[in-house]
């Protein structure tokens, strides 16, 4: 109508410094102002027309929350979660070490996908002596654990999004384990002292996991069925600690079956060497101790080297045991089930072919051409299919 003065979302204002100060309300009811005055009066109904602009979108982030410190954040982040022992002081190493020293004290909403970005470079980029400061697995762990805190923080709207956007940032391009023959297995548990020569066989042909393997208790193992059920692990944390601990997911409960030709060798080391009783622990060292990694891992260096396998780790038996359990034809579901994964990349890395398996399929597809051919001499006349 005329005369009415038209109703602008905002107002601008003339500051005695002749710059622009653009303000306006937001949901909350709250009158905010921008974060620097503008030095023209249309600038500052540009900034107001976007502020408006994002609001009506849903997408308008509160200032002032969105000033908390990343480091507060953070350890709000992981105080909220129920998590494992060993993997709260995983977060807590990721985050000490890679990134709060970058991240620490910067606001939240101020991260943007810039940042993270040289934060990953700078991680992974090569030093002076041409060997990366971190590795490519460990960098790749804290990337999803910003992600994962971003992802949390721009569902408390203190972010508009995520900004942990490297494409294959949280990847991890791991070497491919060992995989050791039966011949070489047998002859670790052959020359390692005889009290740990089951722990061998149970990690490969149960492929248990080491926290599950010094966990396990006489109940837990049914001869008759040749199964163990796995219902508690330990986990040992970076001071020594030893902690029981149930599986790290609901796929880690389980029974696994083991081969019947095992039956005397557990039978044998039941009676000599596991702690007593139903809840007797299976593994023990020689003093009825609780075998720890470190410990143990001086007795299974020498056996390995004996062996003539040389730096060999423990869990490369486990590895062994499920790419045993892929050979002989196991789907991806009944690896999954074995082995405690829930997730089918995990499972996964025990299909590849090996070059034996690869050399037997180029074997069968020669017979198979060989047939053909052998049929097509025998009847020249018929005429062959187009390829």
């Amino acid at each position: 109508m005329p005369g009415q003065k038209s109703r602008y979302f905002g107002n601008v204002r003339k500051l005695p410094s002749g710059r622009y100060q653009a303000r306006y309300r937001g949901p909350d009811g709250r009158l905010r102002a921008a974060a620097h005055p503008f030095a023209r009066k249309s600038d500052a109904a540009r900034w107001l027309a976007f502020k408006e602009a994002e609001i009506r979108r849903g997408e308008w982030i509160d200032p002032d929350a969105s000033r908390i410190t990343f480091g507060e954040y953070a350890e709000q982040w992981i105080s909220d979660r129920v998590l494992k022992v060993r993997t709260e002081e995983l977060y807590g190493g990721l985050l000490r070490n890679h990134l709060l020293p970058i991240f620490g004290n910067v606001s939240i909403g101020d991260i943007d996908e810039a940042a993270v970005r040289r934060w990953r470079k700078e991680r992974l980029q090569a030093g002076p002596a041409a060997a990366r400061p971190f590795g490519p697995v460990v960098v790749a762990k804290a990337y999803r654990l910003l992600h994962a805190i971003f992802t949390t923080a721009a569902d408390d709207q203190l972010v508009r999004r995520n900004p942990c956007r490297v494409e294959g940032g949280g990847r991890e391009e791991s070497p491919e384990r060992v995989t050791l023959s039966l011949p070489a297995v047998f002859q670790i548990a052959a020359v390692i002292p005889v009290r740990y020569r089951v722990l061998v066989l149970l990690a490969t042909f149960a492929g248990l996991r080491w926290g599950e393997l010094i966990a396990l208790r006489r109940y837990n193992i049914d001869l008759v069925a040749c199964e163990i059920r796995i219902v508690e692990t330990t986990a040992q944390l970076d001071t020594g600690l030893l902690l029981p601990e149930t599986p790290k997911s609901r796929a880690g409960r389980r029974t696994v079956a083991f081969p019947a030709e095992l039956v005397p060798e557990i039978r044998w080391h039941l009676e000599r060497f596991a702690e007593p009783g139903e809840q007797g622990l299976v593994f023990v060292g020689p003093k009825g101790a609780r075998l720890r990694r470190s410990n143990f891992g001086r007795i299974w260096a020498r056996a390995c080297a004996k062996a003539g396998v040389p730096g060999v780790h423990f869990h490369d038996l486990r590895h062994t045991g499920g790419t045993l359990a892929a050979a002989t034809g196991a789907t991806l579901k009944e690896l999954m089930v074995r082995l405690g994964h829930s997730s089918t990349r995990a499972a996964l890395i025990y299909q590849h072919a090996t070059r034996d398996r690869d050399q037997a399929i180029a074997i069968a597809l020669g017979d198979l051409a060989r047939q053909v051919r052998e049929a097509a001499d025998a009847h020249p006349e018929e005429p062959r299919a187009n390829a």
